[in-house]
């Protein structure tokens, strides 16, 4: 099952979505993001919240999203700031192998080198 196109980024999905797929009611999903549970950013196009999915897996967020979110509240890190810090490529044009995201670090499990980062970000 593919997720469906959103109005902003590529990587998110919607609290519908993710409902759907995870079988987790919408106010939930709404619930983990207001106590630092989930990344959510806000949709351009309408305000709605948009979850990048590259913090799940298996089904469930990965346990380094909560110490992501506690490390971006003690920097006064915004939710959009947040995401663009972790979806940010490095250098300009297309990425060379080596260059990562934070964001492809969540997924390889480099927990601690993504909230180092996180920490430094301004």
């Amino acid at each position: 099952m593919n997720p469906p196109p959103t109005t902003a980024r590529d990587d998110c999905l919607t609290a519908s979505w993710l409902s759907a797929r995870l079988g987790v009611d919408t106010a939930r999903i709404d619930r983990m993001r207001r106590a630092g549970e989930l990344i959510a950013v806000p949709s351009p196009a309408d305000g709605t919240w948009l979850y990048p999915g590259w913090q799940f897996a298996d089904g469930t967020p990965r346990p380094v999203v909560a110490r992501i979110l506690a490390a971006a509240r003690d920097r006064g890190l915004g939710e959009q700031r947040l995401y663009d810090v972790l979806t940010m490529r490095s250098g300009l044009g297309r990425r060379e192998p080596g260059e990562q995201r934070l964001a492809d670090l969540v997924v390889a499990g480099e927990d601690d080198q993504v909230v180092a980062a996180v920490r430094a970000a301004s």
